[in-house]
């Protein structure tokens, strides 16, 4: 396990038996540290990069550096070590702006900021590699997890939610979204480990982020209120569809009112 540690805190391994790894503390942009992390083993399944679609237009030079240009060191450092398979970590963003409704792995791809473009470059550099390639096009995740994030919609719902704040909904809430819990997306690469090589839209459902806000209301079970801000920009729109994933036999544990609901306990009872 390779990690640097600037975006995230060895906290997050608490309570997972850490002796069961091999830790590696280090930066995927750097040769040497890749060589090591990827020295004797089968598989790689690359989950590092910088996230936030938002964002990723302030620090764009640094977004391409570790999401593309870390993608390529660790192929190039994997295709040296013999290294059978990758599985990269990439996201349904890729899509862009879109109110289409079938969007499938072989749809255009548009991507409308510096953090989707990286991704769409790394899945390039991975399919382009000797190894067996596959790209999960993760949709937004949600959930609680020992570094859980309040800047995804459905988790900082939950929360405002609980603590009497309305839930603020960009534009008219209309536009889509899918998702996927946090469990189900780890349960999702490792299962990508036996997929055939190819590129994977992986998520339980398309949701409005009207319907988002709803069903955040009614699960919670607190009267909620519910602002629109029509003036703000709701971000990219895009509903993708999981054949392929279907295909592979992957089904995902947590519908999107169980992951509220479990949420909602755990910012509750922890």
């Amino acid at each position: 396990m390779l990690d640097e540690f600037s975006l995230s805190t060895p906290r997050n391994l608490v309570g997972s038996d850490i002796r069961s790894y091999e830790f590696f503390r280090g930066d995927v942009r750097d040769t040497d540290d890749a060589a090591r992390a990827v020295d004797g083993v089968d598989a790689v399944i690359h989950l590092a990069g910088i996230t936030g679609a938002a964002t990723s237009h302030e620090i764009e030079e640094e977004v391409r550096s570790v999401n593309a240009g870390g993608t390529e060191t660790i192929v190039d450092a994997a295709e040296e070590a013999g290294v059978d398979r990758i599985v990269l970590a990439s996201s349904c963003n890729v899509y862009g702006a879109t109110y289409e409704e079938e969007l499938t792995e072989e749809s255009t791809t548009a991507p409308g900021n510096p953090y989707a473009e990286s991704k769409l470059t790394a899945e390039e550099i991975v399919k382009d590699s000797s190894l067996d390639a596959v790209s999960i096009r993760m949709a937004t995740n949600f959930g609680y997890s020992p570094g859980v994030r309040f800047n995804l919609v459905v988790n900082t719902f939950v929360f405002r939610a609980l603590t009497g704040e309305p839930l603020t909904v960009y534009g008219d809430g209309t536009n889509w979204r899918p998702y996927l819990h946090v469990r189900d997306s780890a349960r999702a690469f490792e299962a990508a480990l036996d997929w055939e090589p190819n590129v994977y839209n992986v998520g339980v459902g398309n949701y409005r982020i009207e319907e988002v806000a709803d069903s955040v209301a009614t699960e919670v079970g607190n009267d909620v209120n519910v602002t629109y801000m029509e003036e703000r920009d709701p971000g990219p729109s895009y509903h993708v569809q999981f054949d392929r994933m279907d295909e592979a036999g992957f089904e995902p544990n947590y519908t999107l009112e169980a992951g509220i609901r479990d949420l909602a306990e755990r910012f509750t009872n922890d």
